[in-house]
Formats: C-alpha cells, sequence, structure tokens
C-alpha cells in the first residue's frame, strides 16, 4: 500500500474571524515570538499577500520575509499587519 502525502497550508483552514482569532490568541500564549511571526504570516496568507501589502504600505517580498520562520518583524510592522488583518494586540495582565 502506497501512502500519499500532501502538503498542508495552515492558511487554508482560516476561513473565519473567529477561527483566526483562536489561531492568533494561541500563537500570542506562546509568548515565542518567532512563532507569533510565523503564525501573522499564515494569516496574512489566509487573507492575501498582495491585500495585506496593500494595507499596510509594505511590499509582498518583505512582509513574506518578516513573517516567515526566520522572520523578526518590528512592532511596526506587527501592527500594521494586525490592523489590515482586522484585530489589534491589547495589553491585559499575565496570568
Amino acid at each position: 500500500m502506497t501512502m500519499k502525502l500532501y502538503d498542508y497550508d495552515p492558511a487554508d483552514a482560516l476561513k473565519s474571524d473567529e477561527a483566526i482569532e483562536v489561531f492568533l490568541t494561541d500563537a500570542f500564549e506562546t509568548g515565542d515570538a518567532a512563532y507569533i511571526a510565523r503564525a501573522l504570516g499564515v494569516v496574512a496568507r489566509s487573507k492575501g499577500m498582495t491585500h495585506i501589502a496593500r494595507q499596510t504600505g509594505l511590499s509582498r517580498e518583505q512582509l513574506y520575509r518578516s513573517l516567515s520562520e526566520h522572520g523578526n518583524p518590528t512592532l511596526a510592522t506587527t501592527m500594521a499587519v494586525m490592523k489590515a488583518i482586522g484585530f489589534q494586540i491589547t495589553g491585559r495582565r499575565a496570568a
């Protein structure tokens, strides 16, 4: 029996704002900056990277680079992407 492996892109599963909210909340709860950047990249791809680039005023290439596995987006980039996808960073007390 031969097994077929398929590429899975989590961006395909992010069809609603509720799904995106759960995905981002989980990412932010890790406290891992690289993981959060990667998660933002997944969400940006789900919304359309060209659209996010237009909304943020950043190039697609810059977004792909900043929001990649090895990216390190600035706070300004992170906030711009969050705004473009319709979310915000909020401060709340740590548990």
